[in-house]
């Protein structure tokens, strides 16, 4: 695995030779937060904060993606013809995503692309897209990563992961799109440094370290789905429950959603947004009928679907990367983790025979 040592002075010379290649986003300061972004010409990404609000999730994922177009004008020929629409996919380079949201990407592609089903939209998104990682060196107080299956320095599903050692930045180079990018940034001609593994792995401790923020799992593979479906403690944790959604769309790895169509006079269009499992509406049958017409199975889906569900049908790990983002935005302070231990540790009545 080859490692770049990139002089600070040389990185905005970097980024704007790669604006004559790719399409540049990265992350930017908007108020009090942080998000991604478009970079534009001159521009370079935000590295100074701890992590966004939003996941980079809609990058490959759109909250809105207008998927065809139609026309009910009877006199045009193509009245009633449903159209894809036309959309340019060039390359393009995301910087500064953490390593639990270059996690959530793979998650998340077990939905779009499967063996027996293919979302092209997902694919050429994710194909045209280059994600160069930035560790974290100051993981949030909410972070979990680690024992969420992922970690401050993890590199997985990045081609480039970027590791922040003062005055440079380490470059690990994980794939063939990830050399491409280094050649044409000029940065590929820094010299390699000998002790950079030594020194990665020191950083790498440093920051698992500041992670006080714990869970289990050990034991969910284990729990019977009756027994947890049926746990005395949903309608606990849902009390205080809103159903606003903003759980699921803060989420990297939430991939749930609805298809619609809008017309304004006679040109139509078919779109693609997300949705949530907390909405009441969002298993609402034709006929009426709601499954889950209260708030409680709403929030116990949600959970069961991230850490039993899931779980069970995959074999590898949790649908969750730690990223605490809905642990910090949840307005009725829901905490993931406390339910992630109390799944883990239930043990059901036995009953008398």
């Amino acid at each position: 695995m080859n490692v770049i040592k990139i002089d600070k002075k040389t990185w905005t010379e970097g980024i704007g030779r790669l604006q004559g290649f790719y399409r540049l986003i990265g992350p930017v300061k908007d108020g009090d937060f942080y998000q991604f972004k478009a970079l534009e010409k001159g521009e370079s990404p935000d590295f100074s904060m701890l992590n966004t609000r939003l996941s980079p999730k809609s990058i490959i994922y759109p909250q809105s993606e207008v998927m065809f177009e139609y026309s009910l004008d009877e006199t045009r020929d193509d009245c009633h013809v449903i159209k894809e629409i036309q959309v340019e996919y060039s390359p393009q380079v995301v910087f500064g995503i953490r390593p639990c949201d270059a996690k959530a990407f793979l998650l998340v592609q077990r939905n779009f692309e499967t063996p027996e089903y293919k979302d092209p939209y997902w694919i050429r998104l994710y194909e045209t897209t280059a994600l160069i990682g930035l560790a974290c060196n100051t993981p949030c107080s909410t972070c979990f990563c680690v024992d969420a299956g992922s970690g401050p320095f993890n590199d997985a599903g990045l081609d480039i992961l970027l590791i922040d050692a003062g005055e440079y930045y380490y470059a690990r180079v994980n794939t063939a799109k990830g050399e491409k990018i280094l050649k044409d940034s000029g940065w590929s001609e820094e010299t390699e440094t000998k002790d950079a593994e030594l020194a990665i792995e020191n950083l790498k401790q440093a920051a698992e370290n500041r992670i006080t923020a714990r869970i289990s799992t050990d034991r969910l593979k284990e729990k019977g789905v009756p027994d947890l479906f049926n746990a005395p403690f949903w309608e606990d944790v849902a009390f205080a429950c809103i159903n606003c959604g903003t759980c699921t769309y803060v989420c990297p790895t939430c991939w749930c959603f609805d298809i619609q169509d809008e017309v304004r006079g006679t040109d139509g269009v078919r779109m693609r947004n997300w949705d949530s499992c907390m909405y009441p509406l969002f298993t609402l049958h034709g006929s009426g009928h709601n499954p889950r017409d209260a708030k409680t199975k709403r929030l116990r889906q949600r959970f069961m679907h991230k850490l039993k569900y899931y779980v069970d049908k995959y074999n590898d790990g949790i649908q969750c990367v730690g990223c605490g983002r809905c642990i910090n935005l949840c307005p009725v302070n829901i905490d993931i983790r406390k339910i992630c231990e109390a799944m883990n540790g239930f043990e059901p009545e036995q009953k008398s025979i």
